[in-house]
């Protein structure tokens, strides 16, 4: 992936095909979230806070490569007390699983429209950004991990 959300992105055409030149045995994704162009092995939206499909190519794996920004705010395990930012904010675990759940029902659904894979934002919490399915210093698990593993185990056999 050469670029991300256009940022600095320029003669992706160009860079995609040297990119899959020197190493042809990986996907190409040209442009993750950024411009679209019909080059690469994929096209790759991004879409916060929910998963949406609002574009399509027949000719290439179409993916999210970004969604989600369940907040949840642990106090005991952030970076900066003063100033926290998600997407959407949430005062439980239980109602970040929720959400959590109800975008996997999302993606169920998109598979029958051509959808083909999805990266949540984020694994973890990172500086002021609460995020994370896990706390900043990686102490704490912050949605109901058998629940996210047994939807996200079902999406993945739904895909095959």
């Amino acid at each position: 992936m050469p670029f991300n959300e256009a940022w600095g992105q320029f003669k992706t055409q160009e860079i995609a095909e040297w990119t899959k030149q020197y190493d042809p045995s990986r996907l190409v994704n040209p442009a993750s979230g950024g411009n679209h162009y019909a080059c690469g092995d994929m096209l790759d939206l991004h879409n916060y806070p929910g998963p949406e499909m609002y574009l399509y190519d027949a000719q290439r794996a179409t993916v999210l490569g970004e969604y989600g920004g369940i907040g949840l705010v642990l106090k005991e395990h952030i970076w900066e007390p003063n100033q926290n930012w998600g997407y959407i904010q949430f005062n439980s675990s239980q109602e970040a699983t929720d959400e959590y759940l109800k975008y996997a029902k999302m993606l169920e659904t998109m598979i029958t429209h051509g959808f083909s894979a999805a990266v949540y934002t984020q694994t973890t919490d990172v500086e002021v950004e609460v995020n994370g399915l896990m706390t900043y210093d990686r102490k704490v698990i912050k949605l109901d991990e058998q629940a996210v593993r047994s939807v996200n185990t079902r999406i993945c056999h739904s895909l095959r």
